[in-house]
């Protein structure tokens, strides 16, 4: 950052010299992998489109494509990497552990023993040290899990999940997450969920910018009120802050009060860390900020380093006899991942890194505002440690969603070398999400790349689109996205292959 002291050369996780573009992406050499991967793949993979490139080699907080071009990653794999790629101590656990055993069912090894400690003494609040631990292998696993368990414990069903919410998309765990585009296309429904808002400042629905009190109200009336529709509940399941829902941050007393209302009601209180843990927002765990702490509290992401672990962990006096083969996996507890997950807790653990994340992420924070007053394209900035939304709107007074703008945002910051991307119900919230790890020198240049980018989409001609479905095969009976004017990114080409119906090969 503008006046602190250049990173040592030998403290240097990533490529020095990012950002480099030597020829604009795609290069020649990326357009025929791109091309190939096309042809050979399902049509249905997404991260092709929004960032067409090949990666050849990954460092710290960069990635070096087929073609020689350097982008810094703000991406981190979604908060996957949040130790950067490749990290030194990661890699020497894992070539270690690939010199004694890969895969061994549920068996104890010295990996699965050293990670089980090591978790259980990072777990959030009066879960440390007294909590059972289930080993999983996906984020949506891991909720799915979740929700299972609390239903298995509560001899009930039935499970609030709020409006904006990711929680996975694959079985019952697609019903949890509250997009349509993902929930549509899945054949397994999965069990009861009861949908509330979530207490969006920004956008409130139930009184948000005033504290928490209106969606507490509104469960409060789901449960007392016999005509309410609700039936039985078990569980709440909340992100801590919204991920995919648009980098939400709740009221301070939103985390406070949905657990005092679980307590209330005998209702058991999942956190989602998926995204939000680990790190990312300053502190281990994101329901820290709010001292709470959870009945469950699900884990995934950064917790393998890139390889597939998940974790759920629940009060250990929660189910006294789980039955034996309850959610079965035969990947479940790889000790690859375990032994990569251990050192990742040991490296978060260790040292000033969270602080440093609080610090540099709230510096960020400020400078993505001081833009944000210069350009009335940037209706909010919101965000904690390096978790940090900014939303794109076309008018601050009616703040109506701008996704265009924030997708041609996308494009825009591709070409100057940064890799940033977009969440929201109308993609129109770009998302910092760097590695904690990421050189001063790189977070500030990936500022200067997002300026020049706000500059260049304000100085370009607007086109108007005036009608358009939702997204790729909008049904009839789907909402529509309201009109939005799309700003062209020169020096992006098309990404090759096939593209969705009503889907630009640009992203824009």
């Amino acid at each position: 950052m503008p006046g602190e002291p250049l990173t040592d050369a030998g403290e240097w996780l990533s490529f020095p010299d990012a950002p480099k573009i030597v020829v604009p992406p795609p290069g020649p050499r990326s357009r025929a992998m791109l091309d190939e991967q096309a042809r050979l793949e399902t049509e249905a993979v997404g991260y092709p489109h929004y960032f067409p490139i090949a990666p050849k080699i990954a460092r710290g907080s960069t990635i070096e494509d087929v073609d020689g071009n350097r982008f810094i990653d703000w991406v981190s794999g979604i908060s996957v990497l949040n130790l950067g790629h490749r990290h030194p101590r990661l890699v020497a656990a894992l070539e270690a552990q690939a010199e004694r055993i890969w895969h061994a069912l549920e068996l104890p090894t010295e990996a699965r023993l050293r990670f089980l400690k090591a978790l259980d003494g990072a777990l959030p609040g009066d879960l440390r040290h007294h909590a059972r631990i289930f080993l999983t292998v996906t984020g949506g696993d891991a909720v799915e899990t979740a929700v299972n368990l609390a239903d298995h414990a509560q001899k009930r069903h039935g499970t609030v999940a709020f409006s904006g919410a990711y929680h996975g998309v694959h079985g019952g765990a697609a019903n949890l997450t509250s997009g349509r585009r993902y929930r549509a296309p899945n054949a397994f429904p999965g069990g009861s969920v009861v949908r509330v808002p979530y207490p969006d400042p920004y956008r409130p629905v139930l009184g948000a910018d005033e504290g928490a009190a209106g969606t507490i109200a509104y469960l409060e009336h789901l449960v007392n009120d016999p005509h309410s529709g609700v039936d039985t509940l078990s569980s709440v399941l909340v992100e801590p802050i919204l991920g995919e829902g648009g980098y939400v941050v709740p009221p301070d007393d939103f985390l406070p009060s949905l657990r005092e209302f679980c307590d209330r009601h005998d209702l058991l209180l999942i956190a989602d860390e998926v995204q939000t843990g680990l790190g990312r927002t300053g502190k281990m765990w994101a329901v820290e900020h709010a001292n709470v702490t959870p009945d469950l509290v699900c884990v995934a992401k950064t917790i393998g380093g890139g390889l597939p672990l998940s974790v759920v962990a629940y009060r250990s006096d929660l189910v006294p006899d789980l039955p034996r083969g309850f959610h079965l996996g035969t990947f479940r507890g790889n000790p690859l991942a375990m032994a990569v997950g251990a050192e990742t807790l040991a490296v978060l653990s260790e040292g000033e890194l969270l602080d440093r994340t609080r610090h540099r992420g709230a510096r960020v924070l400020e400078r993505l505002r001081e833009l944000a007053g210069r350009h009335p394209a940037l209706g909010d900035v919101r965000g904690r440690g390096f978790m940090i939304g900014a939303e794109f709107v076309r008018d601050r007074r009616s703040r109506q969603a701008w996704g265009d703008r924030a997708k041609a945002m996308r494009s825009a910051l591709l070409a100057r070398g940064v890799l940033m991307h977009t969440a929201g119900a109308w993609e129109q919230v770009l998302r910092f999400m760097a590695p904690l790890v990421i050189e001063d020198e790189l977070l500030d240049r990936g500022l200067m790349a997002f300026e020049e980018a706000l500059l260049s989409l304000e100085s370009a001609p607007a086109v108007t689109r005036t009608s358009g479905p939702v997204g790729p095969r909008a049904s009839p009976g789907e909402l529509r996205r309201p009109p939005e004017h799309a700003a062209p990114v020169p020096g992006v080409p098309p990404v090759p292959g096939p593209t969705l119906e009503g889907v630009t090969r640009t992203g824009a």
